[in-house]
């Protein structure tokens, strides 16, 4: 039997292990380590997003530099008030048209917040995810630093079990939901100029992104 699977991994289709997984996942995210939690997109690997060594591990076990810094995940719509400075109005309107959702909203951070995800520049990538054991986890941690739950070059894991075996004793607990049902990136949209443009089309498509804000302008590939 390989080592890694003996890497605690919860199903949380169970009740009661979901129940554990949960709990195992706050404890270990709390104490700075590494998670995987389901999404509604892909699986993600993540950690506390104001605990530095944290961070750098969960950019170490994907591969990662600080140029790529991971994405914030928040587990309430309240939670992205907290983190700027002022809020665009694009940027509430788009959250409450589509949080929680597949939408990743990229905005400016707070000056004032004590921590370090990366390079990032003063922006912070946010998202709501729509997942029950996400944001079972989220609500307990508060935002966390989560990316795709696999090595950097690598398919994206869609279930947690694929995660385990791209990520393995790196992480301190896996919560398993079985796979994702529309494995699709979330659409990123950026409202840190003028005009809020999509930088990443996903999910969520253009044309549902300009019934709420009409000028968003679409990134041409």
């Amino acid at each position: 039997m390989a080592d890694w699977l003996l890497v605690m991994l919860y199903d949380c289709r169970s009740l009661a292990d979901r129940d554990r997984g949960v709990a195992a996942a706050v404890e270990a995210v709390k104490n700075g380590e590494l998670v995987v939690i389901p999404t509604d997109t892909v699986y993600g690997i993540g950690a506390d997003a104001f605990t530095p060594y944290a961070v750098k591990a969960l950019l170490n076990a994907k591969g990662r530099d600080r140029q790529h810094p991971p994405p914030v995940l928040v587990g309430s719509r309240r939670t992205l008030d907290g983190l700027v400075f002022m809020l665009p109005s694009a940027a509430r309107d788009l959250a409450d048209a589509f949080w929680p959702g597949a939408l990743t909203i990229v905005v400016e951070h707070s000056p004032s917040l004590q921590w370090d995800i990366g390079d990032t520049g003063g922006t912070v990538a946010v998202r709501m995810p729509l997942h029950p054991v996400a944001l079972e986890v989220l609500r307990e941690t508060g935002p966390m630093a989560v990316s795709s739950a696999n090595k950097t070059g690598q398919p994206p894991a869609v279930t947690a079990e694929e995660a385990r075996e791209h990520l393995g004793y790196s992480v301190r607990a896996y919560l398993e939901a079985g796979p994702c049902p529309e494995p699709v990136p979330s659409t990123i949209v950026d409202v840190t100029g003028e005009v809020p443009r999509v930088l990443r089309q996903g999910a969520i498509p253009l044309e549902k992104l300009r019934d709420v804000v009409p000028d968003i302008q679409g990134q041409v590939f």
